[in-house]
């Protein structure tokens, strides 16, 4: 069974005297470490509940978002799995708060595109185009599906690039660097994470509009990228 914490629980991180007997020491760490983009999706009204996954799988990431009823549930999957901060491996401790944060910021956008009931959907403008063909009639529902997951983990990762644009502009560079080390490759096999279509366009920050809403910052881009991604 999933364990729910209400959102409104989450500002009690800020107080340093804080513990719980629910929550483990990396936990809170990723917590606090999300804590500004959680407080901006109260102040948004995006129904997010905190969900910890008390026995997780190996290999399982750290941060997923899910949606159950019409709320989004931001799953933290970090017991049993060894697994949960191999992501930031390669990263200076210095910076793990500022990626965990990104990363939070990135989960924000699946959220505000399953409230606004356009997820998997293209924006105003674009239409499918091409035909695929193959035999087995699962494997085109397959390759529809990862193009459709795709193109939302392009829009999270624009979100969570201009989430940071503005509120660590001087650390751009740094979120940049490690999101492009993740994405930046050409896997013989495309994944839904393979986000580079989208990623490479954002390398100067100046791409984003000069508004404090990350969802209409990432609109053109998003869509610049949608023309590339094959």
């Amino acid at each position: 069974m999933l364990k729910t914490i209400m959102i409104a629980s989450l500002y009690l991180f800020s107080s340093p005297s804080f513990a719980s007997a629910d929550l483990t020491a990396q936990e809170i760490r990723w917590l606090k470490a999300a804590s500004p983009v959680l407080a901006y999706s109260k102040r948004i009204n995006l129904p997010i509940d905190v969900v910890i996954q008390p026995n997780a799988r190996p290999g399982t990431v750290p941060f997923a978002m899910g949606f159950v009823d019409g709320r989004c549930k931001l799953v933290l999957s970090m017991r049993g799995n060894p697994d949960a901060e191999s992501v930031l491996k390669h990263v200076p401790e210095s910076q793990h708060r500022l990626l965990i944060e990104a990363m939070a910021a990135h989960e924000l956008g699946h959220c505000w595109r399953y409230a606004q009931g356009v997820w998997h959907t293209l924006p105003a403008g674009f239409t499918e185009v091409g035909e695929e063909f193959a035999d087995d009639k699962s494997l085109l529902e397959e390759s529809k599906a990862l193009r459709e997951n795709r193109r939302e983990e392009g829009y999270a990762d624009l979100v969570a690039l201009a989430w940071t644009k503005h509120k660590h502009p001087d650390q751009y560079a740094e979120v940049y660097g490690w999101l492009e080390s993740v994405r930046g490759h050409s896997p013989e096999v495309r994944t839904s994470h393979d986000t580079w279509a989208w990623v490479k366009l954002a390398k100067d920050a100046k791409v984003f509009a000069s508004t404090d809403n990350p969802f209409e910052d990432v609109r053109a881009t998003w869509s610049r990228g949608l023309l590339e991604d094959e």
